[in-house]
């Protein structure tokens, strides 16, 4: 198994080189969020352009624990990094939002939290393309394949970037590589979490399990109702992994 790892992670090390050489830019960048998936990405791009490559720790509203978690991330991996704190600038900018739309009485308190975790991912995208735009890097996303099937991303926020290095990696297949890699233990034991408010989890909030979609992915056979309500997901997510529509030419 080991050999298998190994030779996919050295593949994708080339095609990060190549990525970059395509693009004209200089290296490459992560958010890391002390998560799983950004963790290998981490390593990954440590591992194409040791010079040339940077971590983006953005807590917001965070707990202080996935700050600890992503910075040893970096540590291990030798991987530079940044932080860029976002809580105040959210606050403001949310705060901003509801209070005109309160103006107007157009508020929707129920989609409070949705919005402020979605402004979370945005502003952490827009930070992401600060840093990049600076240093003429590529920004690196870290959803893997049960993610984008499922639609498990923010529009224009953590769905918002360059390249996907893990696009084709089931969770398990994320697991592996990245005890190959060597990502601390403290990382490997999180439950995945997108960090959209405190106590989230993924699978929680998915009402499934990565498992479940793992063995869908692979063509194995599932229980109808996870079955249904990963199809569900998938289908009313379609619009996240194509271009905006557009009118025909008239």
């Amino acid at each position: 198994m080991n050999t298998n790892v190994e030779k996919k992670i050295n593949l994708t090390v080339d095609w990060l080189r190549e990525q970059v050489k395509l693009s004209g830019t200089e290296g490459i960048l992560v958010g890391l969020s002390g998560g799983i998936d950004s963790s290998v990405v981490g390593f990954l791009i440590k591992k194409a352009f040791p010079q040339n490559s940077i971590g983006v720790i953005m807590p917001c509203k965070s707990n202080e624990k996935d700050r600890a978690d992503a910075e040893e991330v970096a540590k291990t991996a030798g991987l530079e990094y940044i932080v860029v704190n976002l809580t105040d600038e959210q606050d403001s900018l949310l705060n901003k939002v509801l209070s005109e739309l309160k103006k107007k009485n157009k508020n929707i308190e129920s989609n409070e939290r949705l919005t402020d975790a979605n402004l979370r991912a945005r502003m952490r995208m827009s930070t992401l393309y600060t840093v990049a735009n600076s240093l003429n890097y590529l920004v690196a996303g870290t959803d893997n394949a049960a993610e984008l099937y499922t639609g498990y991303f923010t529009k224009y926020g953590d769905g918002g970037v360059d390249i996907l290095p893990i696009a084709n990696l089931t969770k398990r297949e994320v697991y592996e590589w990245a005890k190959y890699l060597g990502v601390p233990q403290t990382v490997l034991d999180r439950p995945p979490s997108a960090g959209l408010w405190e106590g989230q989890t993924d699978e929680d909030e998915m009402g499934t399990s990565y498992n479940m979609i793992d063995d869908l992915l692979e063509g194995k056979e599932i229980p109808e109702k996870h079955r249904k309500l990963i199809e569900r997901m998938h289908a009313r997510t379609e619009h996240k992994r194509k271009m905006p529509p557009m009118p025909p030419k008239y």
